[in-house]
């Protein structure tokens, strides 16, 4: 990779070793592909490139003896003819690198936020300078003794108001007992005078109580007014911080326009206006892709493939592994590329076409209430949002006088295996109950792609979507839902492990990420496109479930063997 500097060298000559590659007929399509030769030959130059370099240094996780924050980069190339007609290839890394926006031998951003003769420096000095002053108004002592003395009168004034009601309760019973003694031993006139006596006392109690609930609001709302001095203060800053910000966002937003191969530009904010929500999300354009093909289009160069790959440590809660090959982010970048790509003959998006052509269930057990199928690798549990043929739409064929739902569980369209499936709505509620309840249990056999440190045990993480490459799903303490998973080792041969996978909780994905997530297996299962390397097949099969059945009472244990 030629790094000397000058504009020409952004274009690095492509050395095919010898070797004679058809160019390919389309562009990738940058959301799922398998990477062409020349882009695999381009992604290898750049990686030694990486590792042989001393221009700069960023630590991504890789060298132990490195210190400071480990941040793990995407990096991208684009094979490119050039306008003498030579081929090449173009080398681009997402975000900022090394604390910079600009490295030889990578093309530039569309627009540098990070150069100090830019506004966005100059505006972001002036948001840092509000920044500080709330810092320090939040930290001030007075400050903070306001906030501790509004929660002290807060705190007086229930423990006050309550000792007040315990002791008209007391007040009352006494009351009471009063009149009952009195009822029986007084005469009419003394206790017409006890009863009046007795009323009284009630109405004094409850002034008091008005009393002192009136006293407590207005010492709270005394110290609330000593607060707001602050507080006052701070929302102001505030409210000038974000309306700032928002000024500074949507003139950031205005730097970006991006070109296609017909030569149209759209701006940032046009291309998003058509989305949910119809903003561009925060670091739209800066990933790898978009600013590999706006540097082609302006300097008159022809796509011709692309590839992006992950380079240094996993993030937390991301799956990434070092050097693997990546499909563009969804939130970011396909708005932006469904535009940039206009005019290229494009690979045509496989998940358009129907997996399930030319496959067949299995029906594995059936009486009048429910029906076990094996449904086929790459096979639609239900209707997609492009593709309708699936397992449910082929069970309401196979059993058109079914009044049930029908689904119960799902799997993922690329694992193999076991579903269960409900011929009317009681004994589909009875079933979901099942597996609410976590009494059916599900036995899952899979080729690891390695051999794990660990021959058994129990993973425990909580995942959720990944918004921004749907339908990943990711690690997330905060907002996750808790998954847990049993598993063994069976077999290790050719350095691939089998396994069995016992999942007590039924999360999107769950075995997936529980295998190749760093804090699970850390080996991603055979044939995973999504967490691992993509294969002929994904090699996760569901292989028992065990439940009761719902109008017999019967355990049920069906079992179907992987083909794999």
């Amino acid at each position: 990779m030629n790094t000397s500097g000058k504009l020409d060298d952004y274009f690095h000559a492509l050395d095919t070793k010898g070797q004679s590659i058809e160019l390919p007929v389309r562009f990738t399509f940058p959301f799922y592909y398998e990477p062409h030769p020349l882009a695999i030959i381009a992604a290898e130059e750049l990686e030694e490139h990486l590792k042989s370099q001393k221009e700069w240094e960023h630590n991504f996780g890789l060298d132990a003896t490195k210190e400071g924050l480990v941040i793990g980069k995407m990096f991208g190339v684009l094979v490119v003819k050039n306008e003498s007609g030579e081929l090449g290839y173009l080398a681009a890394f997402s975000g900022k690198l090394a604390e910079k926006n600009h490295h030889r031998g990578f093309v530039p951003p569309i627009y540098d936020i990070l150069s100090v003769e830019g506004f966005y420096k100059k505006e972001e000095a002036v948001l840092n300078v509000i920044n500080a002053k709330i810092d320090k108004l939040e930290k001030e002592e007075s400050y903070l003794a306001a906030i501790t003395s509004l929660q002290k009168e807060k705190d007086n004034t229930i423990r006050k108001l309550a000792e007040q009601k315990e002791i008209m309760r007391s007040a009352k019973k006494e009351r009471k007992e009063k009149r009952i003694i009195g009822k029986d031993q007084l005469s009419a006139e003394d206790f017409s005078a006890l009863k009046k006596k007795l009323s009284q006392e009630s109405i004094n109690h409850s002034y008091y109580y008005k009393d002192l609930q009136k006293y407590c609001e207005e010492k709270i709302a005394s110290a609330k007014r000593e607060l707001d001095k602050y507080q006052s203060v701070i929302t102001a800053y505030k409210e000038e911080r974000k309306k700032k910000s928002g000024i500074l966002q949507a003139r950031l937003f205005d730097q970006y326009h991006f070109l296609n191969a017909e030569g149209t530009s759209k701006s940032l904010v046009h291309i998003f206006q058509e989305t949910i929500p119809n903003i561009p999300p925060a670091g739209a354009g800066e990933c790898a892709a978009p600013k590999l093909l706006q540097y082609a289009y302006t300097h008159n160069m022809q796509p011709i493939a692309m590839a992006e790959f992950w380079w240094g440590q996993s993030p937390k809660s991301q799956i990434r592994k070092h050097g693997q090959f990546y499909p563009a982010c969804r939130s970011k970048c396909e708005p932006i590329l469904g535009h940039m790509l206009i005019g290229l003959s494009v690979d045509e998006n496989p998940m358009l076409s129907n997996p399930a052509l030319g496959k067949k269930i299995t029906i594995v057990y059936d009486d009048k209430d429910l029906v076990v199928i094996n449904k086929p690798a790459e096979f639609l549990s239900v209707p997609g949002k492009n593709i309708k043929d699936s397992v449910y739409s082929r069970v309401q064929d196979l059993y058109p006088d079914a009044t049930g739902p029908l689904i119960v569980h799902r799997l993922d369209q690329s694992t193999s295996g076991l579903m269960l499936l409900a011929k009317n709505k009681s004994v589909h509620k009875a079933l979901q109950k099942q597996f609410q309840d976590r009494t059916v249990k599900k036995k899952y056999v899979a080729i690891l792609d390695g051999i794990p440190e660990e021959k058994q045990g129990t993973i425990e993480l909580p995942l959720r979507v990944d918004l921004d490459n749907r339908p990943r799903q990711l690690v997330c303490y905060e907002h996750g839902k808790p998954s847990k998973t049993q598993w063994k080792t069976v077999k290790i041969k050719n350095e691939k492990t089998k396994v069995y996978f016992y999942p007590i909780t039924g999360r999107t994905h769950q075995l997936r990420v529980h295998a190749a997530h760093p804090q699970g297996i850390n080996i991603p299962i055979v044939g995973d496109d999504l967490y691992g390397t993509r294969a002929e097949r994904l090699l996760l099969h569901a292989k028992q479930l065990e439940f009761t059945h719902p109008s017999t009472g019967e355990k049920m244990i069906v079992k179907v063997k992987e083909d794999f």
